[in-house]
């Protein structure tokens, strides 16, 4: 082995270890495989990144925490069988909860060419049966079934998302909505005709910074 090799096996352990533990601090059991294709899309992003700049996170332990962990601390909360994740930009948090849910199926939705052709890599790369891109607007946005839940990491405020999304979400579907300070102001806006169930103060590993998810259902 050169220098070099010993030295990506070397960071790849240290990558794998940091998701492994930030896992199971989050409660959740997932398989080698799982976490093989989840350490796949990080690697697959950061080479994207460099061309396509899809984040602005460069670093690859900085985008496990910040992206995979992140995108996972809400996965006790997806009700499927089908799941929306509307502006998804590279996949977040989308492509690790497919991951992780093998069994549900998902529809990563975003407007921007260049990200969903991101997406249809990652897709290909990591044999995400469970994963359709959708390279539309949300308001345009038109699948004929409605969906069981409804995802988005802080595109919009929650008005915005919730009225775009309206006729996308089942009558007994839900908001899994995240934010990173608590949207107080935004909580006030939210439009009548949609109900505020919960606010969760998540606790990611490896996250010093404030994360909300705000679960919402249609009236």
């Amino acid at each position: 082995m050169s220098e070099q090799e010993v030295e990506n096996e070397r960071q790849l352990a240290t990558q794998r270890k940091l998701l492994s533990d930030g896992i199971d601090q989050l409660g959740l059991s997932l398989s080698n495989d799982a976490i093989d294709r989840l350490l796949q899309y990080v690697a697959l992003l950061d080479r994207w990144n460099r061309a396509y700049n899809l984040t602005a996170i460069r670093d690859r332990q900085q985008m496990i925490t910040h992206h995979l962990l992140d995108s996972l601390a809400i996965a006790g909360f997806v009700q499927g069988p089908r799941v929306l994740d509307m502006g998804t930009g590279p996949g977040l948090p989308g492509i690790p909860l497919a991951i992780a849910l093998p069994e549900i199926a998902f529809v990563l939705l975003d407007s921007n060419g260049k990200k969903t052709r991101f997406l249809v890599q990652a897709k290909s790369e990591l044999g995400l049966a469970n994963v359709e891109v959708v390279h539309s607007r949300v308001e345009a946005y038109q699948p004929g079934t409605e969906f069981d839940t409804i995802t988005a990491r802080a595109f919009a405020t929650l008005e915005t998302m919730l009225v775009r999304s309206r006729h996308l979400c089942a009558a007994n579907g839900r908001y899994l909505l995240m934010k990173g300070r608590m949207p107080q102001d935004e909580l006030g806006a939210v439009p009548e005709h949609f109900a505020v169930q919960e606010t969760v103060a998540l606790q990611v590993p490896g996250v010093d910074g404030k994360r909300h998810l705000i679960i919402i259902t249609p009236r």
